[in-house]
C-alpha cells in the first residue's frame, strides 16, 4: 500500500508538473501574443500616419503645381498683353481694305479665345464700382448722373486668372 501511495504521490507530481508546464506555457504564450499585439499596434499607427502624411504630401504637391502653373502662365500673358493692345487698336482704326480689316479682327478674336481657354477673363470696368484691387484709377471726373465711385471710361483692359489680377485696369471716375 505504501509502494501504491508512493506511486499515487509519483502521479499527482506528475501531473501537477505537467500543469504546470502547460500554464506557464499559456502564459508565456499570452506575453507574446500581447507583444506581438503591441507590435501590430505600433505598426497600425506608423502605416496611418505615414498614410496621412503621403496624402498631406499629395495635396501640398497639387497647391504648389497649381500655383506655379498659374504664376508661369500670368507672366506669359502679361508680356503678351501689349500684343493684345495693338490689336485691339488695330481693330478700332481706319482702313480702306476690309479684307484686311477682317484679318486683323479675326487674329484678335482667336487671341481671345486662347486666354478664355487658359482662364485668362478681363476685368469689367465701365458702370462698375471702383475696386482698387482690380482697377487703377488714372483720373476722376465730376458728374451727377453717375453714382459714387462708379467707373466710367476706361483707358487700359484688365485682365484676371481666378482671382489673381494679371494686369489693373486703367479707368476714370466720377465723383
Amino acid at each position: 500500500m505504501a509502494e501504491k501511495e508512493n506511486n499515487n504521490e509519483k502521479e499527482f507530481k506528475e501531473e501537477k508538473n505537467e500543469i504546470s508546464e502547460k500554464v506557464e506555457k499559456k502564459q508565456t504564450e499570452k506575453e507574446v501574443l500581447k507583444q506581438k499585439q503591441e507590435e501590430l499596434d505600433d505598426i497600425t499607427d506608423r502605416y496611418k500616419r505615414i498614410l496621412a502624411e503621403f496624402e498631406n504630401f499629395k495635396k501640398r504637391s497639387g497647391k504648389e503645381r497649381e500655383s506655379l502653373y498659374n504664376m508661369i502662365l500670368s507672366d506669359i500673358v502679361s508680356s503678351i498683353l501689349p500684343i493684345l493692345d495693338n490689336l485691339e487698336n488695330a481693330v478700332k482704326a481706319e482702313s480702306k481694305d476690309e479684307e484686311y480689316k477682317k484679318g486683323i479682327e479675326l487674329v484678335l478674336k482667336q487671341f481671345q479665345d486662347t486666354l478664355k481657354s487658359k482662364g485668362v477673363e478681363e476685368i469689367k470696368t465701365v458702370g462698375e464700382t471702383f475696386d482698387p484691387e482690380l482697377h487703377e484709377a488714372v483720373s476722376s471726373i465730376q458728374d451727377d448722373t453717375k453714382g459714387e465711385k462708379e467707373i466710367v471710361q476706361e483707358y487700359r483692359k484688365g485682365y484676371k486668372i481666378g482671382t489673381k489680377v494679371i494686369r489693373h485696369s486703367m479707368v476714370v471716375v466720377a465723383n
